[in-house]
C-alpha cells in the first residue's frame, strides 16, 4: 500500500435545515473541503459518497451521491454510492483510502451527507428504524434479554415512536456497564456537561450551549439511565475529505495527515455482549497503523448516547474498566486531560446526521493534528483515531470502521 494523506476537509454546521437540500449540504461540504487543500475540483478523479436515509427522507433512493455532486460540476468520474447506516461515510472514506494507497487514483473525494430532520418525528425515528434486521430484530432483543443477568428489558415501552430503537439499545448496554464498573448516572450526567462545554467551543456543533449536571439530569428522561441532553440530537449536515498519493499531496500541502490505518468490520449474532464488534476490530486497527492504545492522543467516539463513550473507551482497551470512573472524576477525558475524548463534543452535542457523522469525525481528527481546531485544540496531538459504528445486528454494531491518523 502507498502512503495515503487528507489533505483537505470540510464541513457544514450540523443542524436542523428544512430549507437545505442534500445538494445544498454536500455543496457547502465539498467546497469548504476543496478550498481547505487548494485543490480545483477538476482534479478530482473519483468520489466516494456515503449516506443513509436519503430515500426515506427525501424520495432519492438512488444515485445519491451523481445527483448530489454533478449539481455541483463534479461529473464524469468514478461515482461511488456507499449505504452502511450511520457508518456511511466512514465506509467510503475506508473504500477511498485502499482505491489510493492500491494506486487506482492519486486524488479522491469522500462525502458524507444526511437529510435527517423532519417536523414529524416519527418519520425520522423510522428511518433510523431501519438499520435492524427487520424481519428477526425483536427475535435477536428477545434472546439479549433473557441471557442479561439482571433481567434487563431491552425494548422498553414507547420505543421507536417516542424516541429511536437504538436508545433503548443503549440503555441496555449502559445498565450492564454501571453494575460492572461502579458508574452512575452522575457520572453519566458530568459526561454529558463536559460534551457541551466542548460543543459549546466547536463553531459546527448543533448544540453550542454549556450547561450543568442538574441540567443534564433534569433534561426529560428518554429511558432511564438516558436523559435528554445524554442522547445525540435528529438533524442535518455534510461533511468532506480530499485524499491523495504522497506524491500528490506535495503538490499541495506542507502539512498532510497520514492515514496510518483503516479497518471495517461487520457485526455477529450472538448474545454475548463481551463478543463486540469495537472489541473484535481494536487489534486490527492497533496492527494495522503499528501503534497501541497508549499512543492515542485524541480520539473521536460515536457516543450516539453517552454511556457509549465509556463503554467504547473500555472496548478500545484505551481505559481499564475499572479506572473508568476516576477517568471521568478527575477530568482525564476533558480537552486539558490526559485522553482528550470528543473534543468536537462528539454525537451528543455536536449532533448526528448518521450519513455525515463519520466524515465529521474525521474532520475534527485532522483539524486537531494540524493544530487548528481553535478554542477546543488538544495541546499538540501527534495522532488521532475515530471510531464509527451503524446499525444492529443481533445485539451487535452491524458495521464498524476505525481509523487512526497521524502527523
Amino acid at each position: 500500500m502507498r502512503d495515503v494523506a487528507v489533505i483537505g476537509v470540510g464541513m457544514t454546521r450540523f443542524g436542523k435545515y428544512l430549507e437545505k437540500s442534500i445538494k445544498d449540504l454536500v455543496r457547502e461540504a465539498v467546497e469548504d473541503a476543496l478550498k481547505d487543500a487548494g485543490l480545483d475540483k477538476k482534479k478530482i478523479q473519483a468520489a466516494y459518497v456515503g449516506n443513509a436515509v436519503a430515500g426515506i427522507m427525501t424520495g432519492q433512493e438512488m444515485i445519491r451521491g451523481q445527483v448530489t455532486l454533478s449539481a455541483m460540476g463534479i461529473d464524469e468520474i468514478p461515482i461511488y454510492n456507499i449505504e452502511s447506516a450511520c457508518a456511511s461515510s466512514s465506509s467510503a472514506f475506508n473504500l477511498a483510502w485502499t482505491a489510493v494507497g492500491a494506486g487506482i487514483h492519486d486524488c479522491v473525494l469522500v462525502v458524507g451527507f444526511e437529510k435527517l430532520y423532519d417536523k414529524d418525528k416519527l418519520k425520522s425515528f423510522k428511518a433510523l428504524g431501519t438499520a435492524v434486521d427487520l424481519e428477526n430484530y425483536m427475535t435477536y432483543f428477545k434472546q439479549a434479554e433473557e441471557h442479561s443477568e439482571a433481567g434487563d428489558k431491552l425494548f422498553q415501552e414507547g420505543g421507536g415512536k417516542k424516541r429511536s430503537i437504538f436508545m433503548d439499545m443503549y440503555s441496555f448496554m449502559a445498565k450492564r456497564c454501571m453494575r460492572q464498573y461502579g458508574i452512575t448516572q452522575e457520572h453519566l450526567a458530568k459526561l454529558s456537561v463536559k460534551a457541551h462545554h466542548n460543543g459549546a467551543l466547536n463553531p459546527h456543533a448543533q448544540y453550542q450551549q454549556k450547561v450543568t449536571i442538574e441540567e443534564v439530569l433534569n433534561s426529560g428522561d428518554v429511558v432511564w439511565p438516558l436523559t435528554r441532553m445524554m442522547c445525540a440530537p435528529i438533524g442535518d449536515g455534510g461533511a468532506a475529505a480530499i485524499l491523495c498519493s504522497k506524491s500528490k499531496a506535495a503538490q499541495y500541502t506542507t502539512k498532510p495527515i497520514w492515514v496510518a490505518g483503516s479497518v471495517v468490520g461487520s457485526g455477529v449474532i450472538s448474545t454475548d455482549p463481551d463478543n463486540s464488534i469495537t472489541r473484535r476490530l481494536a487489534p486490527k486497527i492497533y496492527k494495522a497503523a503499528g501503534v497501541g492504545p497508549e499512543d492515542i492522543d485524541v480520539i473521536e467516539l460515536h457516543d450516539a448516547a453517552t454511556p457509549s463513550e465509556v463503554i467504547d473507551l473500555i472496548e478500545l482497551d484505551i481505559c481499564a474498566g475499572e479506572d473508568i470512573v476516576k477517568w471521568i472524576d478527575e477530568g482525564y477525558l476533558e480537552i486539558e486531560g490526559k485522553m482528550p475524548s470528543n473534543p468536537s463534543g462528539g454525537l451528543t452535542t455536536k449532533g448526528h446526521p448518521v450519513g455525515a457523522t463519520g466524515t465529521g469525525m474525521i474532520y475534527e481528527i485532522v483539524k486537531q493534528l494540524r493544530g487548528e481546531a481553535g478554542k477546543r485544540q488538544v495541546k499538540d496531538p501527534l495522532i488521532g483515531m475515530t471510531h464509527n459504528g451503524g446499525g444492529i445486528i443481533g445485539t451487535d454494531g452491524s458495521s464498524m470502521v476505525l481509523n487512526i491518523f497521524k502527523r
